[in-house]
């Protein structure tokens, strides 16, 4: 009896030894699962706009049978509200969340609701992305990942050839780019244009705005929260005042983005340029048909150069497949892909090793005279050397400058709406 209970006891450790190894095989160094493996995953996904990541997906769930993706977009400000109502109550959340850059900073803010990318192996592709894209996803500290890079936005000088020879200008790229090569020869074409033309030069006040602005290290906060935008010499200050510099000197329009008599302006060539970025080609590939052919891209002065848009994809902590998520993302954000969702949705890549390939360097757009866009914009890109700080509550502060830039093109006085906008602005931030 007594060998039958030791050799029954053996047993027992064996298998609960066995038991444990087989655990721990299914498991990190830290205790998280491995990422799946072959078990059924299931994935939601939260993006906003037009991505064309439904096809990338099915590729995905191809490649991956095991992985289900439950795809939803909705539109920017919808899609942020949701998020952030989710993570504030701390269930809800999605598995997979697109973070656009203007609403970053706001998320940045909830560090405990998002999975730390570094803690899942995100360093190891670290190099494969814009420097400057890559450290607008980390912390101040620059320990934890908060997304990896998706799509950007490094502006460019579109501008309207027939408008530029009838005032006298130079209309190749290389020539324009040599003439406006300062903020005060950006000015002088203008002045041309309008006197040769009877044409504004810009289209809007919120685009000369945004000449200085997106330029800038720090706008309306700084890292403390702390409101810097009435401060002696701020980026703000400059980026108003030269924006009410070009409207009293007749260069600027009355077309807001966006509407149908800006559509218009676009299509009929009712104004000279656009301080856009990469994504805005593919919006006038579609909606402005009689602009075919009449506009062109230069690189802007170095003043001026900037990012205007992308995002992020982010892992929310509530997750119980963070590994999964993580492995998709990577795959989804690779240059290969990147490279896809250019050709197919024009979201310009934050893999420079995309700007390499014969895919983007030989991709002439009709549109634009068979110019090569895709390499000025790349070349913006490379220019960029660092995403501006823009804090919690950039949109709604943004918003009270922009109504005193439009109360200004509508007759008010410059100094009484930027000191009213400042007042405003404080109220917003100290709530």
């Amino acid at each position: 009896m007594k060998n039958i209970k030791s050799i029954f006891g053996s047993l027992l450790i064996l298998i609960l030894a066995f038991t444990l190894v087989a655990c721990s095989d299914d498991k990190n160094e830290d205790g998280s699962s491995d990422g799946g493996g072959d078990k059924d995953v299931t994935l939601t996904f939260w993006t906003f706009g037009a991505t064309g990541y439904e096809e990338l997906i099915k590729e995905y769930e191809k490649e991956n049978p095991n992985v289900k993706i439950k795809f939803k977009t909705s539109e920017n400000a919808e899609h942020h509200d949701a998020l952030f109502t989710a993570l504030s109550a701390g269930s809800g959340a999605p598995d997979i969340a697109m973070l656009e850059i203007d609403q970053l900073d706001r998320f940045k803010a909830a560090q405990d609701r998002f999975a730390n990318l570094y803690d899942l192996g995100a360093e190891e592709i670290q190099g494969d992305y814009l420097e400057w894209k890559w450290n607008g996803g980390e912390n101040a500290e620059g320990d934890f990942l908060f997304g990896l890079p998706t799509d950007i936005g490094p502006k460019a000088l579109y501008y309207r050839t027939d408008v530029f020879e009838a005032a006298g200008l130079p209309t190749e790229p290389a020539e324009v780019e040599a003439l406006i090569n300062s903020p005060e020869a950006f000015k002088e074409a203008g002045l041309q244009v309008k006197d040769k033309t009877g044409k504004p030069f810009v289209d809007s006040m919120e685009m000369a705005y945004r000449a200085y602005l997106d330029a800038a290290p720090e706008l309306y906060l700084n890292t403390d929260g702390e409101f810097i935008a009435d401060q002696d010499g701020s980026a703000v200050k400059k980026a108003y005042d030269f924006a009410v510099e070009l409207n009293e000197a007749g260069l600027v329009g009355d077309f807001t983005m966006w509407t149908p008599e800006w559509a218009n302006a676009v299509n009929n060539g009712d104004f000279a340029v656009e301080l856009g970025a990469g994504w805005l080609k593919g919006w006038m590939e579609g909606n402005a048909p009689d602009a075919s052919g009449k506009f062109k891209v230069a690189t802007l002065p170095t003043e001026f150069s900037a990012n205007w848009g992308g995002s992020y994809l982010a892992v929310p902590s509530e997750t119980e497949n963070a590994e999964a998520a993580y492995e998709f993302i990577k795959w989804l954000t690779n240059a290969d892909n990147q490279l896809k969702s250019f050709q197919s949705n024009g979201l310009f890549p934050s893999a420079p090793a995309v700007y390499e390939m014969e895919g983007f360097t030989s991709n002439e757009d009709e549109f634009f005279g068979g110019q090569v866009t895709s390499v000025v914009f790349a070349e913006a890109a490379k220019d960029i050397t660092e995403l501006p700080y823009k804090g919690e509550k950039y949109v709604p502060v943004n918003n009270e400058f922009l109504t005193a830039l439009e109360n200004v093109k509508n007759g008010g006085d410059p100094e009484e709406e930027w000191n009213g906008a400042v007042e405003r602005a404080k109220e917003l931030v100290s709530r």
